[in-house]
């Protein structure tokens, strides 16, 4: 049985997580964030969504095809 492929997210971090709350530097690093510049492709499902919904004001998220 295939699998359904899922979409994928492009994170980019745009903003410095210094002197931001606990849980959204938390956020950041389980993510695997941990420079600005930096990008990482994840899944889109629900649980990166939320992940990515703390911390919308700090990075920039594009879908890739």
């Amino acid at each position: 049985m295939a699998k359904k492929k899922e979409k994928q997210i492009r994170i980019e971090l745009v903003r410095s997580f210094i002197g931001r709350k606990p849980n959204q530097v938390k956020t950041l690093k389980a993510l695997g964030i941990r420079k600005i510049n930096q990008s990482v492709v994840k899944d889109a499902n629900p649980a990166i969504m939320g992940m990515v919904n703390t911390v919308s004001h700090l990075v920039k998220v594009e879908e890739i095809s």
